[in-house]
């Protein structure tokens, strides 16, 4: 007989996608096949890291180890899978703490995870592979900022964004200059550091790619139709919007779509799940960003693609701890 394997969900995070986490964090708890795997709900947040049982009872994580002691037996984990939007799960800490301790995870690796974080950053290394992107202007806390030089550069109207945030925070579309400042100020609440970038008016769509069965394979596509100006937290969570699966994309926009996301996931040597943002202009896709840890609720649009492509809950979820463990 088959030994069970200890699993280690974690869920919650330091950023203002906790929420979201422990949603997606839930759903892979209740969805995992219980022959298979002991799941434990471990909480991730700044204050503390705790396993939470069935009765909502905490015992703290030995963080030296990654361990729990549960009424004197010690747990350790043969896997982990990562449900933690935004950090520390999406930003590489996670992701380097495991690789130290040697303990296999969902999530792709530490570099990748804090490249695909930094929007500034990641879409600065694919343009030299050719990925298309917005026009942006960059600026960190404390620059000197001379609002026509920005349009200038993006033009109106433009979107203002937080660089290293998810969940659509920290996002503003300004349509006028006089507004300019107020968007630089909110984003500036999320980060540091902010990107600025062209508005690109198209058919906007969500690419899940994940490494399934030993091969990078590409989901259908996801229409966004916003009932917002844009894909915003609104939009995303409290149904403001159509998501369409598959998109209605010409056979050609399709072709492209999928090529250019499987390129995209193997130039930077992706693991797991990942899920990207493109805009159709001038029939051509344009990069927005790459998430590395999707909402995995069941109305979350990755599992939506992979129900299409007749994958089940259970079995992506599956599917992604065998992957960690061939790691």
């Amino acid at each position: 007989m088959l030994t069970k394997k200890n699993i280690a969900i974690i869920m919650g995070g330091y950023s203002n996608e906790y929420k979201i986490s422990l949603k997606s964090g839930n759903v892979v708890y209740e969805t995992l096949n219980s022959s298979k795997y002991d799941a434990y709900r471990i909480h991730v947040f700044k204050d503390k890291w705790v396993y939470v049982d069935t009765n909502n009872a905490e015992f703290p994580i030995n963080k030296n180890d990654f361990s729990v002691n549960i009424e004197n037996q010690i747990i350790k984990f043969d896997c982990v899978f990562n449900a933690i939007h935004g950090s520390p799960g999406e930003d590489g800490y996670m992701q380097g703490y495991f690789d130290l301790l040697n303990i296999p995870h969902t999530s792709c690796d530490m570099y990748q995870a804090g490249l695909t974080f930094n929007k500034r950053d990641c879409l600065s290394v694919l343009k030299p592979y050719g990925i298309l992107t917005a026009e942006s202007f960059y600026l960190n806390q404390g620059d000197i900022i001379n609002n026509d030089d920005i349009i200038n550069k993006v033009g109106l109207p433009c979107f203002v964004k937080a660089n290293k945030a998810g969940s659509s925070f920290g996002i503003t579309k300004v349509f006028k200059k006089e507004d300019l400042q107020h968007a630089i100020n909110i984003a500036f609440k999320e980060d540091d550091e902010i990107i600025i970038e062209s508005f690109l008016d198209g058919t906007e769509v969500s690419v899940g790619v994940i490494t399934y069965k030993g091969e990078t394979k590409v989901l259908p596509i996801t229409e966004i139709v916003s009932e917002n100006d844009f894909f915003d937290y609104e939009a995303k969570y409290s149904g403001k919007s159509q998501e369409i699966t598959p998109a209605r994309l010409t056979k050609i926009q399709e072709e492209k779509i999928n090529t250019l996301a499987k390129k995209i996931y193997e130039i930077l040597k992706m693991k797991g799940f990942s899920r990207s943002e493109f805009i159709f202009k001038d029939n051509e896709p344009h990069l927005l960003e790459i998430n590395t840890v999707p909402g995995l609720t069941k109305e979350s649009i990755l599992p939506q693609q992979a129900a299409v492509a007749n994958i089940s809950l259970e079995d992506l979820f599956d599917n992604a701890i065998q992957e960690a463990l061939k790691k």
